[in-house]
């Protein structure tokens, strides 16, 4: 679906009213007709993950070579990252699983919205997955994230929970950047920053991230080692941030290019989906079906997946419980009493005829 002039201008104008509503705002502009629609029957689940090249995408396909065991078939899907997977996952697409960033999530559930948080309310997670650490490579001028004021910072892709994940630690801090730099991949961000064009870069992803495993035949060669010499990771206090990260390292034997472990924080990453057991139609319990059986596939398989899958498997605690989210009902066997809530597309609407605050 491509979206018009009136769509962009409204996106511009919610960007301003803060990263909760633009959340809201871009899943709204997108959604054709609720991910539980009837005309998607497919025996085959959708999962949207992320990138190819990295730790969601592989573990989307790790998740999928188990549920075939169990005659579960599940299409893994690319996509721009968390925010992307959440407006799929509402949209009319075969997408009724997504891995996520918890902290993309919480931003609806701690909206003081009562449309976001009735959004969050129809989320549930199935499991929480591994965690993805925050790497801000930066010039070595800036030693503190306070440093980044008055700089040019690139925040990461549309779509990407990377930059949401910056604003928010950018809003934390009380930094304002000179240019906040987005659209931007990955790859051409770490060069910016190699190369003075950009004084800093956030992304978000598994340790060891490729992207900056590679720099360390950068360091190797003599007419680029300097290069590598003149950037570092930022450290970053997990303090102030413990509501939604945890505190974690990048050391040497990630990033062998390190002469020291580095301070920052990790996102927790979900599998979420809707909560079908809410209704009793037929496509309903079809997909309650499935996400029974994936649960069963992912807990007997867990050992396997852990020696042989992505590395990031052995972060993987089944039973942790991630902030609020509640855990899946289908996928738990758990009975509840059937919930009787609004479908997410009236929730979506009453959300914009709410007046913007001042």
């Amino acid at each position: 679906m491509r979206l018009n002039a009136a769509s962009w201008a409204a996106i511009r104008f919610f960007a301003t009213r803060g990263i909760i509503t633009l959340l809201v705002c871009l899943i709204a502009l997108l959604v054709d007709r609720p991910a539980w629609s009837t005309q998607h029957r497919s025996e085959t689940i959708g999962m949207v993950t992320g990138v190819p090249t990295g730790t969601a995408f592989q573990f989307g396909e790790d998740i999928a070579a188990v549920a075939v065991r169990h005659g579960l078939r599940i299409l893994v899907k690319p996509s721009e990252g968390a925010l992307d997977n959440l407006q799929r996952l509402a949209s009319g697409e075969n997408a009724a699983l997504a891995i996520i960033q918890a902290d993309v999530l919480g931003y609806l559930s701690w909206s003081s919205e009562p449309a976001a948080q009735q959004i969050g309310a129809q989320l549930r997670m199935i499991f929480p997955l591994h965690h993805e650490e925050v790497h801000v490579l930066a010039r070595n001028t800036i030693a503190h994230m306070t440093d980044l004021t008055g700089k040019r910072v690139i925040i990461g892709t549309q779509g990407s929970g990377t930059r949401l994940t910056a604003q928010r630690l950018l809003s934390l801090f009380d930094v304002t950047p000179a240019e906040r730099l987005s659209d931007i991949p990955p790859p051409e961000a770490v060069h910016a920053v190699l190369t003075d064009q950009a004084d800093a870069m956030f992304h978000v992803g598994g340790k060891p991230v490729k992207l900056f495993t590679n720099l360390q035949a950068l360091a190797a060669d003599p007419r680029y080692a300097d290069l590598i010499h003149k950037v570092h990771f930022v450290p970053l206090s997990h303090d102030r941030l413990n509501r939604f990260y945890r505190p974690a390292t990048l050391d040497p034997q990630d990033y062998n290019w390190l002469s020291e472990s580095v301070p920052t924080i990790a996102v927790e990453t979900v599998l979420m989906s809707f909560n079908f057991a809410q209704r009793q139609n037929a496509y309903f319990q079809m997909r309650c079906a499935q996400l029974a059986t994936l649960g069963r596939a992912v807990r007997e398989h867990l050992p396997d997946l852990q020696r042989r899958g992505h590395p990031k498997w052995r972060d993987v605690d089944l039973k942790q419980r991630v902030s609020v989210w509640q855990p899946d009902p289908c996928s738990q066997s758990v009975r509840r009493e059937l919930m009787q809530t609004e479908p997410l597309q009236q929730d979506f609407d009453r959300f914009f005829k709410t007046p913007a605050p001042q």
